[in-house]
């Protein structure tokens, strides 16, 4: 049996490890305490700030988000299944959707076993709602994706569109 795609499934199963274990070690190592406690990395520009949020991104349906877990599955389930049963893709489009993978089920398993995602990167230089980093890979997910759509580099194309010229000719005018 070939495994297609195996570099969407190791982005996956990274970006969710690394989501996953950052968030572990906030839970462990910080109080969620109103105010929410902080440490600053780089006063006044980025600290690292324990939160919850029972809503997606900047607090969007934080009142009756519920529905946003089984959207988390239903994301999880359409790129696996996209991975299994669809082509063979370029390595910016397996990136770009294990990157997706790995950023809704983190957050989705969040949403499933405590009904919130812990949200800790606090860039507060300007004033940037917190998240973590299931967020980040998302918008890398988001930019691969992006890059893949653009295709080949102009320059390229239009070398492979350019007709081959003939060979020289041994004979001269």
């Amino acid at each position: 049996m070939n495994f297609k795609n195996t570099f969407f499934w190791f982005t996956a199963l990274l970006s969710l490890l690394l989501d996953h274990l950052t968030k572990l070690w906030v839970v462990k190592n910080f109080a969620l305490t109103v105010p929410p406690q902080t440490i600053p990395l780089w006063p006044g520009v980025f600290h690292l700030t324990y939160v919850t949020n029972t809503g997606a991104a900047f607090s969007l349906f934080s009142q009756g988000g519920e529905w946003l877990r089984w959207l988390s599955l239903g994301v999880s389930v359409g790129l696996m299944a996209l991975a299994i049963l669809g082509p063979n893709f370029n390595r910016w489009e397996q990136a770009g959707y294990g990157f997706l993978l790995g950023g809704a089920a983190g957050n989705g398993i969040d949403r499933f076993v405590a009904g919130r995602v812990v949200d800790f990167l606090d860039f507060r230089l300007i004033g940037f709602p917190i998240f973590n980093l299931a967020d980040v890979f998302i918008n890398i997910g988001i930019i691969c994706l992006l890059i893949a759509a653009w295709g080949p580099l102009p320059s390229r194309r239009r070398a492979e569109r350019r007709p081959s010229s003939p060979p020289p000719s041994d004979k001269l005018p």
